[in-house]
């Protein structure tokens, strides 16, 4: 995929890592529904919950839901994930097998719902060591977004003054000191998740480590949960 790649690809990849986050989550014992995840305090249960929240949500639907909650993104979000969460981690599971192929989203940035898998995917993951990653195009596509903007995440922000590289394909974005490493880590780290660090190599990473560590980090939601047209420019 390419930077000028296509909305109807975008979509594909989406629904392509959708499935196979499903045929993972198909094997997992009902302990592991439980498993702390990368994101805050979300356990997997909840991440696979608001993904199928963000998959069923419209643009109007998000701003009546945003409104209600009196523009408060963690209680817009709790109250999703809610809706959508099964009294069961299958009832959980089937829920989000009926918008595999949903092309549903809180605005017209396709490449930004690629990145909602692609990063809860790994955020449900590595946590219970599951070795599936992202397709490098798709991951591809999502760094290439996430370099460009601070949107649904303060990937841009993260990254200022430092070169990118890619070193399973070739993605690679800014100047200054170097972090380097495969796609799917370079996008975490954008993405605020430290523990992908570790995948990263060069003298720029203490600089990116630095920026992934948030005040908050283990009690609330991350970035990726904010509000989608936040920093959008």
């Amino acid at each position: 995929m390419s930077d000028a790649v296509s909305r109807a690809a975008l979509w594909a990849a989406a629904h392509a890592e959708r499935a196979a986050l499903a045929e993972d989550l198909a094997g997992l014992e009902d302990a592991q529904w439980g498993q702390q995840s990368l994101c805050g305090r979300w356990m997997v249960e909840e991440v696979v919950a608001h993904l199928t929240a963000a998959a069923s949500t419209g643009r109007w639907r998000w701003i009546a839901s945003v409104l209600g909650a009196r523009f408060d993104f963690d209680r817009h979000n709790e109250r999703r994930l809610a809706e959508h969460r099964g009294s069961s981690p299958a009832e959980t599971l089937d829920r989000f097998r009926r918008t595999l192929t949903s092309t549903t989203a809180a605005s017209g940035h396709t490449a930004a719902w690629l990145g909602e898998v692609v990063v809860h995917a790994q955020d449900i993951r590595r946590p219970l060591g599951l070795a599936r990653t992202p397709d490098v195009a798709a991951a591809t596509a999502v760094a290439s977004f996430y370099a460009r903007r601070d949107f649904t995440v303060p990937s841009r922000s993260a990254i200022a003054g430092l070169r990118l590289e890619a070193t399973d394909r070739p993605f690679g974005t800014g100047t200054g000191p170097l972090v380097s490493g495969p796609t799917v880590a370079l996008v975490m780290a954008m993405a605020g998740r430290r523990e992908y660090c570790d995948d990263l190599s060069g003298p720029g990473v203490p600089t990116i480590r630095s920026r992934c560590a948030r005040p908050d980090d283990g009690t609330r939601p991350r970035a990726t949960e904010r509000s989608p047209g936040r920093a959008a420019r």
